[in-house]
């Protein structure tokens, strides 16, 4: 990485009043550092940070993924109840789950078109609503 993706991170974690440690550079600057969005499970950004020469625990990675989460700068995708995906693009939108790959990416939000809602039982509002396209190839 370079110093301009090191700064990208740091600036992402500053503003959003996040303390840039070390590890949390690391990894910010994996997730963001080239200034595209992405998807990551915790496992592959941990991998990731290994292959990059990071050290950083597993527990670590994860840790650190809840601080982003909680600070609002992912957004966490569940998929199968189990499996949960990072985005970097925390706006509200669509996407695809791709079985075979075991991948999720963006879908088109102008092509996703939610009618209405059904109404939340008194005394809860709906807080979000995710909508997770599976695909898998044509058998």
């Amino acid at each position: 990485m370079t110093a301009q993706s090191r700064d990208i991170a740091t600036n992402w974690l500053v503003d959003a009043g996040l303390r840039p440690t070390r590890q949390r550079v690391a990894l910010a600057e994996l997730l963001v550092g080239d200034g595209r969005h992405r998807h990551v499970t915790a496992e592959s950004l941990f991998e990731s940070a290994k292959n990059k020469g990071d050290a950083v625990s597993l527990a670590t990675v994860y840790n650190t993924l809840r601080a982003f989460c909680d600070a609002g700068v992912l957004q966490e995708i569940t998929v199968d109840g189990s499996k949960s995906y990072f985005d970097t693009n925390t706006h509200d939108h669509p996407h695809f789950f791709w079985e075979d790959e075991g991948r999720l990416s963006d879908a088109p939000s102008d092509q996703l078109v939610i009618q209405r809602l059904p109404e939340a039982p008194a005394g809860v509002e709906i807080a979000s609503v995710d909508v997770v396209i599976r695909l898998r190839k044509k058998r």
